[in-house]
């Protein structure tokens, strides 16, 4: 993807550099141009090396007497990313006023936008930079809210400009249209493990990922997505996130936010069973050679309480199955009473659990099959997400 970077006057354009590499190193082709006020923060010079492009600024936009630089650049770019966005530079935009070769150039690009503000939480929390903000969301562009930390001043608070490696992540499951806005979405992650004794459980093989993956891909596609998870993973900052451990709070805390949700996908990896009595003392063997027995019980089946349950809602299950896995994922599929069900091999070498990559089998019912073969699990949740409309 051509990516056309703004960066203007923020003590954290000190970082944009780290973001230009990360974004080159995910496949995008990266364009800057800059502020005056932001070459206090960062240097033309380093963000040209690390772009591989000559930066566009006030000074050097009529150098070129071939094109409008500007315009140049407004019509190459395929995203523009304002990072990070000076309160300043927020109320430009959001009042049409093009006083500069930044502001010019948004003005004049159709690219969707990406806004990262960046500034004091004063500044963040006024009614006159708030009134901006929802005039740039009223016009379609997206504004990522900064996250709480350490400011310029010294002290913490909310102003801050997320880390590189977030904005990164933002920019990768990013759907320009937007096709689940609106939508609110819950989603569950992550293997629970249950409780034998203070020190030990049972669990499973299950890394998160595609859960966590699925929750990247719906926020980016502008849905509101709460992720009940075991597992903390990276996510883009519209996700809500929810922690649990064991199925019983997996359960919980799934069934406390069904009412109120369009879609349900239910990733996570649910231990069928738990003990029936968790130990408060570590367990201690008796003897050198004494076994140990577990009373297992049944844990809650989740996907199937849903199924029965649902009145509008969209109900997903996922079927991790070591063999015969259409027809086991089809009777998973009539007996929950789920819209859909995706299937996947696991146990085998780079499959499912723990992978970077999944293949899977969508199910549905009075439909065929679809395969969806090898790819990387980011991948794999944005066509999850296409075929559930």
């Amino acid at each position: 993807m051509k990516i056309a970077l703004f960066v203007s006057g923020s003590i954290a354009a000190f970082k944009i550099p780290t973001l230009v590499s990360s974004l080159i190193k995910n496949g995008h082709e990266v364009r800057v141009a800059m502020t005056s006020s932001a070459k206090y923060f960062v240097t033309e010079k380093s963000l040209a090396i690390m772009s591989k492009h000559p930066v566009l600024t006030d000074e050097n936009q009529f150098q070129n007497a071939e094109h409008v630089s500007h315009i140049e650049l407004a019509q190459w770019a395929e995203l523009a990313l304002i990072a990070p966005a000076s309160a300043n530079t927020i109320a430009k935009l959001a009042n049409g006023i093009a006083d500069n070769v930044v502001t010019t150039t948004l003005l004049a690009t159709n690219a969707p936008k990406i806004v990262i503000p960046a500034m004091n939480n004063q500044m963040w929390s006024s009614q006159q930079t708030q009134e901006n903000i929802s005039r740039l969301r009223k016009f379609n562009i997206n504004v990522i809210e900064p996250e709480v930390g350490m400011l310029a001043e010294g002290y913490e608070a909310k102003g801050k400009m997320p880390e590189p490696s977030t904005i990164s992540l933002i920019v990768e499951n990013f759907d320009s249209s937007q096709f689940l806005k609106g939508k609110k979405i819950l989603i569950s992650a992550g293997g629970t493990k249950e409780r034998l004794d203070p020190v030990r459980f049972l669990t499973n093989d299950s890394s998160g990922k595609m859960g966590t993956a699925l929750a990247n891909a719906a926020a980016g596609a502008g849905a509101l997505v709460t992720l009940v998870t075991t597992k903390d993973l990276p996510t883009i900052p519209n996700v809500k996130k929810i922690f649990v451990e064991s199925a019983q709070e997996l359960n919980n805390k799934i069934l406390e936010n069904f009412s109120n949700t369009d879609i349900v996908i239910m990733a996570a990896a649910v231990s069928d069973y738990r003990v029936d009595h968790v130990a408060n003392q570590k367990i201690k063997k008796t003897s050198p050679t004494a076994g140990l027995d577990l009373h297992l019980i049944q844990n809650p089946d989740i996907l199937s309480e849903l199924g029965q349950k649902k009145e509008n809602q969209y109900v997903v299950g996922f079927a991790a199955e070591t063999n015969d896995l259409v027809a086991n994922a089809t009777k998973k599929l009539e007996a929950k009473k789920a819209d859909m069900i995706i299937a996947n091999s696991v146990g085998g070498e780079n499959k499912g659990f723990n992978s970077e990559d999944n293949e899977i089998t969508i199910l549905r019912h009075n439909q065929e099959p679809k395969v969806v073969s090898k790819m990387a699990k980011t991948q794999i949740a944005k066509i999850i997400l296409k075929e559930l409309l």
